[in-house]
């Protein structure tokens, strides 16, 4: 059974440090982005209650030496990681927080610098699998090219996801990648092959960067409101691998496809709608295939109709069900702890109607969903009421 909020849960506050290539110390980008979600919020550090920080390179301690930078308020201070997932799962630490009644207020603050994290390899002189010595785009890309041989998914329609992702992310000021023109499938086919058949302007924009959320109680959501909509979480849902008869260990970067199936299937029935019920998603693409799988595994089409979406333009901006509206991975970027938080922002924004020229038109319902480390996943679904 899919885990339960006592009461209810609202988004009164999110901020952002832009992603970026540029060497800004995380710990600078995390203090901007809890102020920005305080702002947004209308609250002071002191109102909050509880602060889980998901990061993946910060270092022992760094959570409550930022935390010290907002204020000495003796709030319990909790390092969330979860590979991919940290920022979402520290996110939902903070919902659950809220929603079992351990406090009225907490926040949830993502930050990482991808270019300072140490070697992608876990051997260390122990047994040594081939996540260790392949890089994650070897393994999405066989992911594709069984996808290609499966189904007859085309390297085109890889490119036209991204050059989506890339157009999304034009109009954000917070995405690390922001062309001055609109991006074609072919320049997307012509950049450099990172591995067949992802190139490299298919793979995940990759830097540093801060994201944060501000949840809280019914009252005190409609006390800071001050106009605007209230954004309820009516999901939180996170799992791991379940074990099957004939169960293959994946690895550690792409994970069993029925993880995502079985998490959808909990946020659904948390929140009590369907996909069809949805105006726009934010999904985990680091690399196009990712999105083109997670269409079929969330509900939005059936199996093996994914291509015939991309075909239609359904997940662009003005088409029927909107992904990743702020660029997503590939175009807004992917520091790690933030990511997760960053798909919480864009949605809020999205479902106050405030998301501008990417503005989905009369959104009400938004998903959000990331895996990590191939063997965690977590969605988590908003609405405007």
């Amino acid at each position: 059974m899919p885990s339960k909020l006592a009461r209810d849960v609202y988004v009164i506050g999110v901020g952002m440090h832009a992603f970026n290539n540029n060497g800004v110390a995380a710990a600078l980008m995390a203090d901007v982005a809890g102020v920005n979600a305080l702002d947004d919020a209308g609250i002071e550090f002191p109102e909050v209650g509880a602060l889980f920080n998901g990061h993946l390179g910060g270092g022992m301690g760094a959570g409550v030496h930022i935390a010290k930078e907002f204020g000495l308020t003796g709030i319990p201070v909790t390092h969330v990681e979860n590979a991919s997932a940290t920022g979402s799962c520290a996110f939902g630490e903070a919902v659950h927080a809220v929603g079992g009644g351990r406090v009225e207020v907490a926040m949830a603050l993502g930050f990482d610098d991808m270019n300072k994290l140490g070697g992608i390899g876990r051997s260390r002189g122990k047994r040594v699998g081939a996540e260790d010595v392949m890089l994650p785009a070897a393994f999405f890309a066989m992911w594709a090219t069984r996808r290609m041989h499966e189904v007859g998914t085309t390297a085109e329609t890889f490119a036209a996801i991204a050059a989506k992702n890339w157009n999304h992310a034009r109009e954000n000021p917070y995405a690390q990648r922001r062309a001055d023109h609109d991006v074609t499938i072919d320049e997307v086919l012509a950049s450099t092959m990172i591995s067949y058949p992802h190139t490299s302007m298919m793979a995940c924009a990759s830097g540093g960067g801060a994201a944060a959320a501000i949840v809280a109680s019914k009252e005190v959501a409609e006390r800071v409101c001050n106009g605007r909509p209230m954004i309820r979480v009516t999901a939180s849902q996170q799992r791991s691998e379940t074990y099957t008869e004939g169960h293959v260990f994946l690895g550690a970067v792409i994970g069993p496809a029925q993880m995502t199936r079985d998490t959808a299937a909990d946020a659904y029935e948390q929140a009590g709608l369907g996909p069809d019920d949805l105006d726009l998603v934010q999904i985990h693409d680091a690399f196009p295939v990712e999105e083109l799988v997670y269409y079929e595994l969330l509900g939005i089409c059936g199996d093996g109709d994914g291509d015939r979406l991309v075909a239609e333009g359904a997940t662009s901006l003005g088409g029927r069900i909107p992904f990743s509206t702020d660029g997503g991975l590939t175009a807004r970027g992917h520091p790690g702890g933030p990511t997760g938080l960053a798909q919480i922002h864009e949605t809020t924004l999205q479902l106050r109607h405030e998301a501008g020229v990417r503005q989905v038109e009369d959104a009400s319902t938004g998903l959000c969903h990331m895996a990590g480390a191939g063997s965690v996943c977590v969605v988590h679904v908003l609405q405007r009421t």
